[in-house]
């Protein structure tokens, strides 16, 4: 395929790809979805799933295999810029001032869900064509630990967006634990490449290099960052060369993620969080956002979803694991998740949001049994096993949320609080407002 043909087929692919993520995303929201199942619901329904099934001309003719590499890295763009954004308007405040909760969430989230992929592991393991005759059972029991305990991050950081809950206690504390949760699940992926055959070096890349990152990024290059927002202030306004220098710099935090291991998400997020707050904030959103959200992000629900085979989970023995795996994984997560808020001091009702949000895996997850399926460390029955778990849990954090927090949730009201903290501060119902005034 010709240069001038991969362009002229990746223009078709962005229209089917907008096309299919509006119409499905508009039949998700008038279910009481938010917006972003919907988008991974339509990439799924344009993949080998349903379009490749009914008529597999076509989906070859509009995604022939040459092409997804270009595909793919418009997805990474897409999804690393709209974690900026969320990093940009990640209060770290709140997260400081309720961090023994968060990282209590994140922990319970963690380990539970580790011990639960243990039992399991050892299970599987011994089942024919679901892990790789060459994966090792600690190996096993680290991928599956790995894979059932992230949260899907990005659809976590929409859900919370769409419910107009972004900057608000709940938002943060959920927003800070599946953090901390999916840079260990990555961190556990590395050590698990690691003795796979990537070497112990891939690891130590991967760990140290992520530390060192977020370190210096939240101390010197805050510093070096901070001049930027009196300067927008001064002139109300971003310019092009500030603007192109903010993408530059997220351009090089993406790279340096990818390159070393992590991934290019937590590259964006950490640059986010360390860029000025105020005026220059609020503008770079403006900016931003529509771009990002509208035309980017979509790539990424779908570039995922044209890897999924849900056909392949047929078997009687396959859909009890698959039972099994949903099973045990919804209640590893999110029983611990809201054990975990309520022993630090969290009400009923804001533990158990906390626990439905976290238990959303989405296509976090679906990144991490791709890569696990081109390793070899997994085989595509169990790849397919997996997919259906991340899809369910992902369609059931949205209803399960409002049944447990409240319908008012959608419009920024009832914003839940803290234990330590009482009620809301106006400014933050004012910021609530502002991001559902955004949704898409």
């Amino acid at each position: 395929m010709t240069a001038s043909q991969l362009s002229a087929v990746f223009f078709l692919q962005l229209a089917v790809i907008l096309a299919a993520c509006r119409v499905v995303g508009r039949v998700a929201k008038r279910l009481g979805q938010p917006q972003v199942v919907g988008e991974m619901i339509a990439g799924v329904l344009l993949g080998p799933s349903l379009l490749g099934w009914i008529w597999p001309e076509a989906q070859q003719r509009i995604f022939p295999p040459e092409s997804l590499k270009t595909l793919y890295v418009g997805a990474q763009l897409g999804v690393g810029l709209y974690m900026f954004l969320i990093g940009v308007e990640f209060k770290a405040e709140l997260f400081r001032s309720h961090r023994r909760s968060a990282v209590s969430v994140s922990l319970a989230g963690i380990i539970v869900p580790f011990a639960v992929a243990a039992l399991l592991a050892l299970w599987l393991v011994e089942v024919p064509g679901l892990f790789s005759s060459r994966t090792r059972p600690f190996e096993a029991v680290l991928f599956l630990g790995a894979a059932i305990a992230i949260t899907a991050f990005p659809m976590l950081a929409r859900i919370i967006h769409e419910r107009g809950l972004t900057g608000t206690p709940l938002g943060t504390l959920a927003l800070a634990a599946g953090a901390i949760d999916d840079a260990v699940a990555w961190c556990v992926l590395a050590i698990v490449l690691a003795t796979f055959g990537g070497g112990a070096i891939v690891a130590v890349v991967a760990i140290g290099g992520g530390i060192a990152y977020a370190v210096f990024t939240l101390t010197i290059g805050r510093r070096l960052l901070a001049p930027l927002g009196p300067l927008a202030a001064r002139d109300q306004r971003i310019g092009h060369g500030m603007l192109g220098v903010v993408l530059m710099l997220f351009m090089l935090a993406a790279w340096a993620m990818d390159v070393i291991g992590i991934h290019a998400v937590f590259g964006g997020f950490v640059l986010g969080t360390a860029m000025p707050r105020g005026f220059f904030a609020r503008e770079l959103r403006r900016q931003l956002e529509p771009f990002a959200v509208v035309f980017l992000l979509p790539m990424f629900f779908t570039y995922s979803g044209l890897n999924t085979r849900l056909d392949l989970v047929t078997t009687p023995q396959l859909l009890l694991i698959a039972v099994v795996v949903l099973v045990a994984s919804v209640a590893a997560k999110g029983m611990a998740c809201w054990a975990a808020a309520r022993l630090n001091g969290e009400d009923n009702r804001t533990a158990m949001a906390v626990g439905t949000l976290m238990n959303a895996r989405g296509l976090m997850e679906l990144i991490i049994l791709n890569i696990g399926l081109q390793k070899g460390v997994i085989q595509p029955a169990l790849f397919s096993v997996m997919v259906l778990m991340a899809i369910v849990t992902t369609l059931m954090a949205s209803p399960l949320f409002e049944w447990v927090y409240g319908r008012t949730a959608r419009s920024g009201g009832a914003l839940g609080s803290l234990q330590d903290e009482g009620k809301p501060k106006p400014e933050t119902l004012e910021r609530a407002d502002q991001a559902s005034e955004l949704r898409t």
